[in-house]
């Protein structure tokens, strides 16, 4: 399934508008900065539009914040993370907070499951 003109729209404005940890994080990975890993940002994939995305590792990199611990919101991420891995991505969530207090462990694990795919 390919992505909608819509979702292109929508990922446009969501690139402009990055939380402050995505952009934190955003500026740790762009431009090959993580080992020379090419990293997008707000990819639309499918119905879907990723955070983060490796093409090469096919590696999707999630930044939840604390609304992704409400009941419903946890059953559409896990929707969503069961279509993306019948598309051959991988799925990694991290905590905003942990990309705001604990970075070089989160570039780490990204790194990790990176190197593994």
């Amino acid at each position: 399934m390919s992505p909608t003109v819509e979702t292109y729209r929508r990922a446009a404005r969501m690139r402009r508008a990055l939380t402050p940890p995505e952009a934190r994080l955003w500026t740790c990975l762009k431009g090959g900065g993580l080992e020379g890993l090419k990293f997008r940002r707000q990819h639309p994939v499918g119905p879907y539009i990723l955070d983060f995305y490796c093409h090469a590792a096919r590696l999707a990199v999630e930044v939840d914040g604390a609304n992704h611990d409400d009941p419903s919101q946890i059953a559409h991420d896990e929707r969503r993370t069961r279509w993306l891995v019948r598309q051959g991505i991988e799925v990694l969530r991290v905590r905003s907070t942990d990309v705001r207090d604990h970075l070089d462990g989160v570039l780490a694990l990204i790194l990790r499951h990176a190197a593994g795919r």
